[in-house]
């Protein structure tokens, strides 16, 4: 396990190659630190890389070719020693693939590429996802970064969510663990979204359809202070329920939990991907402050 850091005149970020882990995103004017500190009293991570599932499968399994395979989840990346690649004064590359340790749960050969790169106030974060094999591989990959928020006192907001919509977007909701059948319709004031616990009372809000492409997070008054934008189909909004937590989480994926309902294998779970054998998925997310 090794620390990396990446910076510009004007922020500083802190990658642990355990887990390819952006741990830290500072300005560097005002020493102002973004990033969740993981403090296990209330979530001990700060932006984990989800592959080969976000979310969870249906009862832990995965079904593919009359095989059960298990796997936690998020699956196993955020878990595992990403090699580093490659390193230029702007840019950082980091490198996971496949090995005996994830056959048992994942059936795929795989390289996962994560890449981070600074420019003015931003960063950019990068997905690679490589199919070595000669079969086609299914999987799903997301980001779940926690950004610092107030804490709320009483019933004062301290913390809005901005979104690149107005009037109201629809929910999909998680219960028990697994995407809702049934969706919700949450309205907006305007363009804003008070950050309120009962908005997780039943976890993530999963927000899918392309409805959203970029949230800010914005302080009491009303100023934005961290903007995610994303090209992602989906995404979630998370913090933990009745902790008072002084974060909020915003991520964008590809893929999310199984359904309910969902029964069936690996090639057929709802916004799962596909890639054929010699070709690569590239996607990126940023952060900007």
């Amino acid at each position: 396990m090794a620390v990396f850091i990446l910076e510009n005149d004007e922020i500083q970020i802190r990658i642990n190659s355990l887990g390819a882990e952006l741990q830290s995103l500072k300005d560097k004017r005002t020493d102002r630190e973004y990033m969740w500190c993981a403090d296990p009293k209330y979530w001990g991570r700060t932006s984990p890389i989800l592959f080969p599932v976000v979310g969870s499968y249906k009862n832990g399994e995965s079904h593919w070719k009359g095989e059960i395979y298990k796997l936690s989840q998020h699956g196993f990346a955020r878990d595992m020693e990403f090699m580093l690649t490659n390193q230029t004064p702007d840019t950082l590359w980091f490198c996971l693939t496949d090995k005996e340790d994830t056959w048992d749960g994942y059936p795929f050969a795989f390289a996962l590429e994560i890449g981070y790169r600074v420019s003015g106030r931003t960063v950019e974060v990068l997905w690679k996802v490589s199919n070595p094999s000669e079969e086609t591989i299914y999987f799903s990959i997301g980001g779940h970064p926690a950004f610092n928020i107030p804490r709320r006192e009483k019933d004062k907001i301290t913390c809005y969510l901005q979104f690149d919509k107005t009037g109201s977007f629809i929910n999909r909701g998680i219960r028990g663990g697994y995407a809702a059948v049934e969706t919700k319709e949450i309205a907006l004031d305007g363009d804003l979204l008070p950050v309120e616990e009962e908005l997780f009372r039943e976890d993530a809000l999963v927000i899918e359809q392309d409805q959203i492409h970029r949230v800010a997070l914005l302080d009491e008054n009303k100023q934005p202070f961290v903007i995610v934008s994303f090209e992602a189909p989906l995404f979630g909004i998370w913090m933990p329920y009745r902790r008072n937590a002084p974060f909020v989480c915003i991520e964008p994926w590809y893929g999310r939990c199984d359904g309910e309902n969902f029964e069936g294998e690996l090639n057929e779970r709802e916004w799962g991907n596909s890639l054929e054998p010699g070709m690569t998925f590239e996607k990126a997310y940023s952060i900007t402050v």
